[in-house]
């Protein structure tokens, strides 16, 4: 199983016989290279999508329409995509479990919001979610934008997830310090990857705080961007 960062939230996830890009924002994003665009996106499957923010969505229909691979999310979303901009989707919901080449996704609720920018203001992209990917031996926790939340009990206890990818860089989710505090209280690691963060200056440029917080044991891998972490 091979993960890559995109930069910012994105990653491209080999797993079982999948290749699913998650959150591709590639064009304008200030640490992902344009001209290794087609290394990122080669050979991908399904593009998996956690809320409709620009900064998740941005290359998604662009993608799916070169490619013609389906778009995975939030039921209202990826209809209203489906409908409106001629693409494949695959909608689903909270508690419900698709099979993506083999790889068993199940989306999990976040802490956040959603919306699409509209010609006069934000637009309803349904609620944000979080995803737990089972295959390969391991289960990882994709949390998408969210702060610590009380479900991460039910979720870390029921679904067991090995690998955590954390959006932590504060401001818009929870920070370094707090996704520690979430993933010793509710979790069982063995990995942690940081991501939305060092995007931007204002959000956290470092997972030491995170690396600092966690208990003994707990390996933490702060990515690079279009270098492949081997899991």
């Amino acid at each position: 199983m091979n993960l890559t960062w995109l930069g910012h939230s994105g990653f491209r996830l080999e797993i079982e016989q999948a290749v699913i890009l998650i959150d591709p924002w590639l064009s304008g994003n200030p640490m992902f290279p344009e001209d290794r665009r087609a290394e990122a996106t080669r050979g991908a499957t399904h593009i998996l999508i956690t809320h409709g923010h620009g900064d998740h969505t941005g290359d998604a229909l662009a993608i799916a329409h070169a490619q013609n691979i389906p778009v995975v999310g939030i039921y209202d979303l990826v209809s209203w995509w489906s409908e409106h901009h001629n693409i494949q989707g695959l909608g689903f919901n909270k508690g419900g479990t698709v099979d993506l080449g083999g790889a068993k996704v199940t989306m999990v609720n976040a802490c956040h919001s959603s919306s699409l920018q509209g010609t006069d203001g934000p637009v309803y992209a349904g609620h944000e979610s979080g995803y737990m990917i089972a295959g390969e031996g391991h289960t990882i926790y994709v949390s998408g934008d969210t702060d610590i939340m009380a479900d991460m009990g039910w979720m870390g206890e029921y679904h067991a997830p090995d690998i955590g990818i954390l959006s932590c860089g504060g401001h818009f989710t929870m920070d370094m310090k707090r996704a520690a505090w979430a993933a010793r209280k509710y979790f069982n690691f063995r990995t942690v990857i940081p991501c939305h963060y060092r995007t931007f200056p204002l959000l956290e440029q470092s997972a030491e705080a995170l690396r600092i917080g966690l208990p003994p044991g707990v390996r933490v891998i702060e990515p690079e961007v279009m270098e492949p972490i081997r899991l």
